[in-house]
C-alpha cells in the first residue's frame, strides 16, 4: 500500500474538508473528510477528540477520523477482497478510496470490476468501473480511479 501521507493527501482532494456537519450529496449526516456519521459514527475515543462535533471540530480532529477510517477500510478491503494484498500499491489505494467513498457493502456490488480485477484483466475491469452509477455521481475522481485500475499509475 502507498503510504499514509500520500492516502491522505489523495482523499482530502476528492472528499475536501468540511469541519461543519453536513449532508453528502448522498443524504447522509457527514464530517471531517468525509465520514459518514450515519454508517460509521464516532466511537468514545473519537467523541472525546472531536467534543462537540455537532456544531464544529478542529482540523485535527478531522485527520484523527481520517487516519482511523483509512484503517478501518483498508481492514475492510483486506478481509473482504481475496486478493487485495496481489494487488500493486496503486491498484489497492484505487479499491481503498472506492471502499471510502462507497462504503465496502457498496464496492462489492462491483462484482464484474472486482471479478476482472482479480484475474488482472485491468482494462476492462477499468471501463466496468467508467460504465457505473458511481463514475455518473463522481465525475473526475471516478475517471481518475478507473485510471489508476488502468495502467497502475496515479494522475491528477
Amino acid at each position: 500500500m502507498i503510504d499514509e501521507a500520500e492516502i491522505i493527501q489523495r482523499l482530502v482532494m476528492h472528499e475536501g474538508c468540511e469541519l461543519i456537519p453536513y449532508k453528502c450529496p448522498s443524504g447522509f449526516l457527514t464530517i471531517g473528510i468525509g465520514r459518514n456519521l450515519e454508517t460509521n459514527p464516532l466511537n468514545e475515543e473519537e467523541k472525546k477528540i472531536c467534543g462537540d462535533w455537532q456544531h464544529k471540530i478542529t482540523k485535527t480532529a478531522a485527520f484523527y477520523l481520517l487516519k482511523n477510517d483509512i484503517a478501518r477500510v483498508t481492514k475492510e478491503c483486506q478481509k473482504d477482497i481475496p486478493f487485495f494484498n496481489q494487488l500493486d500499491d496503486e491498484r489497492q489505494y484505487a479499491l481503498l478510496d472506492m471502499a471510502f467513498n462507497l462504503g465496502i457493502k457498496g464496492l462489492l456490488k462491483f462484482k464484474t470490476m472486482l471479478s476482472l480485477l482479480g484475474v488482472g484483466n485491468y482494462e476492462q475491469a477499468a471501463d466496468a468501473c467508467l460504465k457505473s452509477r458511481y463514475a455518473g455521481q463522481t465525475g473526475k475522481r471516478a475517471k481518475r480511479i478507473a485510471n489508476v485500475i488502468k495502467t497502475g499509475k496515479w494522475r491528477v
